[in-house]
This record gives C-alpha cells, sequence and structure tokens, in this order.
C-alpha cells in the first residue's frame, strides 16, 4: 500500500488483518465517514484508543492501525447504520491532515514485516502454533471448533484473533513486524493456557 489518505476511525477495540468487525455507526461524524467509504473504496483506518486512558486522540505520527473494508451495510430508520468491517492490511500514521471533513483523516504508509525468512523455516513454526492451538481448543469444557488454517501461508493474525485478551496487547501483537515473532508471542499464551487448565479462556 503506497501512501495514501486515508479517513481514520479511533476505537478502544483492535482490528487485525482477515478478522471480521461489526460497527455500529451512529455519530454524525462517523455516518458522513461511511457514506463516503461507500462512495468511494470502501475502507477506513481503524487506530486503537482508548480515550479513558490516553485522552483525546491526537492522530500523532507512528501510529499503527489496521485497514477496514466495508463488507455489508444496513441503514436504520433514523440514520444510523449497522456495517461488517474485515481486516486488511496494517498502516501507520506519517501526518494529519487538515480538518476539512468532520472525521479524521491522515496520511498513511504501508507498515509491513521486515527481514526475510526461509519458507521451509516459517511452514514448521506455524505447525507448531497449530499444534498448541488444537491442543488448547482439546482441552476446553466444550468441543471447540478453531479457523481452518493452512501452514503454508501466515496464521499469526487468524490466530491471535481467536484469543480474548486486553487489546493493549493486540495492539502490541498487531506492531510486531516478524511472523516468527508473533508466533512465539502466540505460543506463549497457548503454553499458559495449558499449564492453567481449562478455566482459562483462549
Amino acid at each position: 500500500m503506497p501512501m495514501t489518505r486515508l479517513p481514520l476511525f479511533p476505537l478502544p477495540v483492535v482490528l487485525l488483518p482477515d478478522a471480521l468487525l461489526p460497527l455500529h455507526i451512529f455519530e454524525p461524524r462517523y455516518r458522513r465517514m461511511v457514506a463516503r467509504c461507500l462512495e468511494f473504496d470502501r475502507r477506513f483506518g481503524i487506530v486503537f484508543h482508548d480515550p479513558d486512558r490516553s485522552g483525546p486522540f491526537l492522530t500523532e505520527r507512528g501510529r499503527v492501525g489496521c485497514v477496514a473494508e466495508i463488507q455489508t451495510f444496513e441503514l436504520l430508520e433514523d440514520g444510523r447504520s449497522l456495517i461488517l468491517t474485515r481486516g486488511r492490511e496494517r498502516f501507520q500514521i506519517r501526518a494529519a491532515l487538515e480538518a476539512v471533513n468532520p472525521y479524521y483523516e491522515a496520511e498513511v504508509d504501508a507498515y509491513e514485516d521486515t527481514g526475510a525468512v526461509l519458507p521451509a523455516f516459517l511452514e514448521r513454526r506455524r505447525t507448531t502454533s497449530l499444534e498448541l492451538y488444537q491442543a488448547v481448543l482439546a482441552a476446553l469444557p466444550a468441543d471447540g471448533q478453531g479457523p481452518d488454517l493452512d501452514p503454508a501461508s501466515d496464521i499469526s493474525f487468524r490466530l491471535a484473533a481467536t484469543l480474548q485478551t486486553d487489546p493493549e496487547w493486540m495492539q502490541a501483537f498487531l506492531q510486531l513486524r516478524s511472523e516468527s515473532e508473533r508466533l512465539d508471542r502466540l505460543d506463549e499464551v497457548f503454553r499458559t493456557v495449558l499449564r492453567a487448565g481449562p478455566s482459562v479462556d483462549a
């Protein structure tokens, strides 16, 4: 993704690539944003921001978020809407843009993994993480049905999307620029769950 102008929606949740996120759009400025997105390319950026912890959103340079693409749109009678979004690529804020719309906008750059890793090594790492994840599902009281994942491609974000954890942990995970690091972080969680027993949510 080259540098581009992107509408921003700060929320106290973290969207991961390929994850689904339903949203209830009720503020007038975000109604405008969604209308603009539907006319253009159906994409906006979600940036994790908890106003109770961090105060006002300032569109700081360097913040990392995830592009949300609108999959479905349902307009309600009073002008509110229900949308379903899917996470796409990650981005990093380069600069805030002068307010010409009531919602936030910024110039953003692609935020991609760095460094090269041999595909055979990554496939082995993915298999290890998948085996730990399946062991967690098997240890849960109810029969769990995890996503159907192929270790031939990056599975880290899809595995992370199944976790119920603190959004600050998830934001730190989103910012990791190595699939191997992300899998290591997930393996720590899975091993902790297995040691603790079935009472811990994963």
